[in-house]
């Protein structure tokens, strides 16, 4: 109906097929498939360039109706809230700041976002199930039929107390971290893997203490001085700002990790969630 509508509006098909960022050829065969649905010829072509038949003059009300109708039915979907899931470090500590920007960006009506907050492998189900539209993760494997753009990337640091003796160290050796109790935060992040590259043969040297679930339950306990942990920088910055944890980089350089915006494969390019990932993704 769309390019019916607009062949009839610009009395060309090269004009209109550039309305509706198509080829010539294939708006050709859409409007063919159209009169071979409907047995009726709609336009007819001459030097002077396009006009619609009396067929198809009859026709056009149908087809405004029709994609009046279209445009509606799809904007009950459209209108529904994008649902963005992120993981526990990223929806607590980094995401805020960002949804913010991104709503005041938006002309009227404002797209509207419902953001859920769970742990990491938790996210990535609901994505699949399609309880989600747009992921933030920490971590993704890769699999089919999804969009994973980089995001952008965060330092992993050791954290102490201020009262520790490594408070007044600008960085650690690997040594420096064997046989030190290490408290672990929440599984299915992907920080397991990255430090396990980063130490190579001297992870089994490693002693990883109490598993705590989250960092906001290891950075308590760290306070209390029952060990240090590792975590993303951006997750301690209001404890960096008040004193109350000390952040220490791994010497050996840069220990980031990446993270990630996901959306399914088959949004529309107009779609809102993926309008949202891909400006999110745009922003690392």
């Amino acid at each position: 109906m769309a390019s019916f509508l607009a062949i009839f509006r610009h009395g060309s098909f090269r004009a209109g097929a550039r309305e509706r960022s198509l080829s010539q050829g294939a708006i050709s065969q859409q409007m063919q498939k159209l009169e071979m649905q409907l047995g009726a010829r709609l336009i007819e072509r001459d030097a002077a360039g396009c006009r619609l038949t009396t067929e198809g003059m009859a026709f056009k009300p149908y087809a405004e109706n029709l994609l009046r109708l279209s445009t509606n039915a799809a904007g009950i979907f459209l209108s529904k809230p994008v649902v963005i899931g992120a993981s526990s470090n990223i929806g607590i500590y980094l995401l805020s700041g960002y949804v913010k920007d991104f709503l005041d960006l938006q002309e009227t009506p404002k797209t509207q976002l419902d953001v859920r907050i769970d742990k990491n492998p938790s996210i990535a189900q609901q994505l699949d199930s399609g309880d989600i539209d747009v992921a933030v993760m920490e971590w993704w494997d890769g699999r089919e039929g999804y969009e994973a753009r980089p995001w952008r990337q965060e330092e992993l640091v050791v954290i102490v107390p201020p009262s520790h003796p490594w408070a007044d160290k600008h960085s650690l050796s690997h040594g420096d971290l064997m046989g030190v109790p290490l408290l672990g935060g929440e599984p299915g992040t992907g920080t397991g893997r990255i430090l396990t590259d980063y130490f190579g043969s001297g992870e089994s040297g490693l002693s990883v203490g109490m598993q705590l679930g989250s960092t906001d339950a290891v950075k308590q306990w760290v306070k209390a001085g029952l060990g240090v942990s590792i975590v993303l920088v951006g997750t301690v910055s209001e404890e960096v700002q008040s004193g109350t944890l000390v952040p220490i980089a791994l010497e050996g350089g840069n220990l980031r990790k990446e993270l990630y915006v996901i959306w399914r494969d088959t949004l529309s390019l107009g779609h809102p969630a993926r309008r949202f990932g891909e400006w999110l993704a745009g922003k690392g």
